[in-house]
């Protein structure tokens, strides 16, 4: 059955908003980030990085998985919406004074005195950030994702400035620390100035079990996803140097502007999106099927071309003091790369209502992960790594087996679907690495004639070829950019 044209524009607006949300705030930091980079020293990267899973672990049991289960609900009152605001408040400020009195046991477990202050300031991003749950939902919801990008990039550019300042005039770390922060505090400022919703003095309990009977289930396989994110930030903090977690989190970072801005991307489109067509088995089946294969091809074209540029993207953008973490770039890239495919395939469980299955396929795959921490404390980093891009590939089967079980699209077809993507990425890299490998020029104008190979080779292929998924992209392009009809 043929996608209705109504359901098609949303997706298709709700996708390039949300990649215009995505390119231009995360873009922003990137940037911000290059200059830190130059700024800072790997060291101070390292020491927020020790922080990462705490903060993250705070913001799960905050959301506790109530977002997606007022996506999923299709009739939510006004009663629903207060009732998860007021909890959310709640659980961030329970979650900041948690840390608080934490912080100097977190600074003892890393022998890292500093890590105390720096916890209890930037914890209250936890406060901050439980103001804006409610307000970011509601415009998912409606798949409103021009006002969010219009939003994260004036948080994201006010927020980098004032860091930029700070680093250059010696405020070191905390540079980062007030990064975080306001970009957190100026998000929520403009979503209350610009979005209409206000609470009610209601908390409903019906409507809180509700939720909760469907979102708690979430919380636990989020917590868990949350911990195996980033409990390697923990062991390599814990098990080597400050400055070779910097080296990763910069590493990680760079990694994380394509997969993980996809994976949002993509999750918070589809998932109202293919909510509202739950029940037509068909019908969503057709829809998700062409979300994975266009994304796909963007996903396996970005990582594999960054792999094949890591050197001089490296030396370029950040500095020779940052070599150390081409290799983790590299080796993250094909980690990250099946990222996106795997988020599609878990938001199909939670659209079909399976959240115990979702919680059920969390608690496999980390207990999985276990081997490949140990292996990262006995062998090092790079073993870690290996460890990683093996996991991953066991989790997108786990993932796409179950989804696929639910609408009756197979793992198989799934690979099927992907594999010429994955080809056509595949040779676009080789070639490029290998000239980069050959021609002997300095970092940048390496990196520009790599860059120049790669689109080259990537259009000139898809063309030549007249791929089929290259071509729904670039027909969603010419309709909704080109002519100017972009909602």
């Amino acid at each position: 059955m043929i996608v209705t044209a109504s359901l098609k524009q949303k997706t298709i607006s709700g996708l390039i908003w949300s990649f215009i949300d995505s390119v231009a705030g995360q873009g922003i930091l990137f940037i911000v980030g290059i200059i830190l980079a130059r700024l800072l020293s790997p060291k101070e990267f390292g020491l927020i990085g020790m922080l990462t899973i705490f903060i993250a672990i705070s913001q799960s049991f905050i959301d506790s998985g109530f977002r997606q289960a007022l996506i999923r609900k299709q009739d939510c009152t006004q009663a629903d919406y207060s009732t998860v605001f007021y909890f959310n408040i709640v659980a961030g400020v329970f979650c900041y004074i948690l840390l608080f009195v934490c912080a100097n046991s977190i600074s003892n477990f890393f022998h890292e005195p500093i890590l105390k202050q720096l916890i209890r300031v930037l914890g209250l991003a936890l406060i901050i950030n439980s103001f804006t749950m409610i307000q970011s939902t509601l415009l998912t919801k409606r798949i409103d994702f021009k006002l969010q990008a219009k939003i994260s990039v004036i948080a994201s550019f006010f927020s980098g400035i004032i860091s930029i300042y700070m680093a250059y005039t010696d405020w070191g770390v905390w540079s980062l620390v007030a990064l975080t922060l306001l970009k957190y505090a100026i998000n929520s400022l403009l979503l209350w100035l610009w979005n209409k919703w206000k609470p009610i003095l209601v908390f409903s309990q019906k409507s809180f079990k509700e939720l909760f009977s469907f979102g708690s289930k979430l919380l636990i396989s989020g917590l868990i996803d949350t911990i195996y994110r980033n409990v390697y930030y923990v062991v390599i903090g814990k098990y080597f140097a400050a400055v070779e977690l910097g080296y990763y989190t910069r590493a990680e970072q760079f990694k994380s502007l394509p997969s993980a801005n996809l994976q949002s991307i993509i999750g918070r489109v589809s998932y109202p999106v293919l909510s509202t067509i739950q029940d037509d088995i068909p019908r969503l089946r057709e829809t998700y099927k062409k979300i994975i294969r266009s994304m796909m091809l963007i996903t396996f074209v970005l990582m594999l071309g960054m792999a094949a540029i890591a050197r001089p993207m490296i030396l370029t953008l950040i500095g020779e003091k940052w070599e150390p973490c081409i290799i983790y770039l590299q080796m993250l890239c094909f980690v990250g790369m099946l990222y996106p495919l795997q988020a599609l395939n878990l938001n199909m469980l939670n659209i079909q209502g399976r959240s115990d299955l979702f919680l059920r396929l969390e608690i496999i795959k980390k207990v999985l992960a276990v081997p490949v921490i140990i292996i990262g404390v006995i062998w090092g980093i790079k073993a870690m790594l290996l460890g990683m891009i093996f996991l991953s590939l066991i989790a997108y089967y786990l993932n796409s087996y179950w989804s696929g079980r639910l609408i009756g699209y197979s793992f198989l077809e799934q690979i099927k679907d992907i594999v010429p993507s994955f080809m056509l990425a595949l040779i676009m890299s080789a070639i490029v690495l290998a000239e980069g490998l050959l021609v002997p020029l300095p970092p940048l104008p390496l990196l520009i004639i790599q860059l120049l190979t790669g689109a080259l080779l990537t259009f000139g292929l898809c063309e030549r070829f007249h791929f089929k998924d290259y071509l729904y992209i670039k027909s969603i392009v010419n309709e909704k950019l080109l002519k100017g009809k972009l909602a």
